[in-house]
């Protein structure tokens, strides 16, 4: 069975032959009226069109046709080869140089000229793929540009990625199940590190190029460096996760164990000297110890319900049990908790009864109050002003707790969120730095938003929470009537 290259190539020599024999005709029609000489150069153009469309083969085949054929038919005495006169035979011999060198002319530009035309083909190619790779950090994803960019350029049948993983995977193009046969190609992917996997590419017919097999060979160099870069990419990620956990775990054990330490120190001091026999039943000195140990036990609690509610937010557990809640009543509940932690700030509330019902969760939104307070009571001198304020805004309430404490420099207010971010009189105040990473975490549960600012006398913590539950608004609260 003739190839099909075989069969391009004969019928590409008919062409030739069909052209000049037409044009031959053509001129032998003229023959009594065209000169010798103008016929020579007429044959010329046919030879330069043979070569640029069909090729160098064809062109010089049909240089020494022409060359026979002017000598048969144009040149006295007509039907022989043989030449009498001495100018006929220059004219002969000038046609064959200039008729070959014109083949060879034309043959040799169109042959630069497909070579310029794979070349920027190539270099097309070479781009377009490794546009496809920039940035590409999956195996499976750099899989499928190297597959897709193979069957484009080859035409094959089937084109498979094996890749060594981990974990190993194959990809293959198209869907369809893999030809019974061994791959025409097979092109490993090599990188400096060994054999991450190998490129299969299945086409009978016609057979793979030298040029096509050196392209896809650059195809498996540019796949092998995407995936190096993603492997790369992929371990220095877990560097970095490595760095910051072990950040945060010595940050964790550095606070926590000094914070613990205090209030553990002071209700065991306490618990000691009421079993000893130092202090009396009635002894003044017996309630103030009590307070103490009670004290430090709502500090101590308050220590690791921070703790393990970072860790549920961290991990995506912190999900709000919401209901219809009265916001006042949130307040004045923490309020009544944290009235000796307030000691001796004077505190002003300005939240209305008459509030519209937030969809909230009421004890996390009890400990976004606390720890705002406690923020505020911690960092704000004392016998200063602390203000609480709730007002509706649009479609959502507005709450601010504002304190006379030291101002934060701008660049730092979005920081100061941020888990154990410290920035204002952190040597001497107590805390781990959760409080505000804490409330963060349950407002955006929530849905709203929350941000600091500078005010005038010191700064100031808002937050928004929205008063529609799934796009239903907030029910009316029921009207108490008194009957005289």
């Amino acid at each position: 069975m003739r190839s099909p290259s075989f069969l391009i190539r004969s019928w590409q020599y008919l062409a030739a032959f069909a052209l000049i024999a037409l044009v031959t005709a053509v001129f032998y029609v003229l023959r009594e009226a065209l000169d010798t000489t103008l016929i020579a150069l007429l044959y010329l153009l046919p030879l330069g069109i043979i070569t640029a469309f069909w090729g160098l083969g064809p062109g010089i085949t049909g240089a020494a046709l022409t060359f026979l054929t002017f000598n048969y038919l144009f040149i006295p005495p007509y039907y022989t080869f043989a030449v009498h006169r001495p100018a006929d035979v220059v004219i002969l011999v000038v046609f064959l140089i200039v008729a070959v060198v014109i083949s060879q002319l034309v043959g040799r530009m169109q042959a630069s000229l497909a070579a310029a035309t794979a070349r920027e083909r190539e270099a097309t190619r070479l781009y377009e793929i490794s546009a496809a790779l920039a940035g590409l950090h999956n195996d499976r994803a750099i899989a499928d540009i190297l597959a897709r960019q193979a069957l484009a350029v080859s035409q094959a049948e089937r084109v498979q990625i094996d890749l060594g993983g981990p974990p190993p995977f194959i990809f293959f193009l198209p869907d369809a199940s893999a030809p019974d046969r061994a791959p025409e190609l097979i092109l490993p992917i090599q990188a400096a590190r060994g054999l991450l996997g190998e490129i299969r590419l299945w086409r009978a017919a016609p057979a793979i190029t030298s040029g096509e097999k050196r392209l896809l060979q650059t195809f498996a160099s540019q796949g092998a460096l995407a995936l190096e870069r993603a492997r790369l990419a992929e371990a220095e990620s877990r560097a970095k996760v490595l760095e910051e956990s072990d950040r945060l775990k010595s940050a964790i054990l550095s606070s926590v164990s000094h914070e613990l330490r205090t209030p553990l120190s002071t209700i065991k001091a306490a618990s000691s000297s009421l079993r000893s026999n130092e202090v009396s039943w009635d002894s003044a000195v017996r309630p103030e110890l009590v307070a103490q140990i009670d004290d430090e036990a709502d500090h101590l609690n308050l220590l690791v319900g921070n703790l393990l509610d970072m860790s549920r937010i961290e991990s995506g557990a912190l999900k709000p049990k919401r209901e219809w809640n009265i916001l006042r009543e949130i307040v004045e509940t923490v309020l009544a908790r944290m009235k000796n932690l307030i000691g001796e700030h004077r505190l002003e509330m300005d939240v209305p009864e008459n509030l519209p019902l937030v969809p909230v969760d009421f004890l996390q939104m009890e400990q976004v109050f606390t720890n705002l307070l406690s923020n505020s009571v911690k960092y704000a001198p004392e016998k200063t002003v602390i203000r609480l304020r709730a007002f509706v805004d649009g479609e959502s309430v507005h709450a601010l707790v504002s304190n006379q404490g030291p101002q934060v420099p701008p660049e730092h207010l979005e920081r100061i969120f941020d888990k154990f971010f410290r920035l204002t009189a952190a040597e001497r105040v107590t805390g781990t730095g959760l409080g505000l990473s804490i409330c963060k975490g349950i407002i955006e549960a929530h849905g709203g938003k929350i941000w600091a600012e500078n005010v005038p006398d010191g700064l100031a913590f808002n937050f928004t929470l929205p008063l529609l539950w799934d796009g239903a608004p907030p029910p009316q609260l029921p009207i108490d009537t008194e009957t005289e």
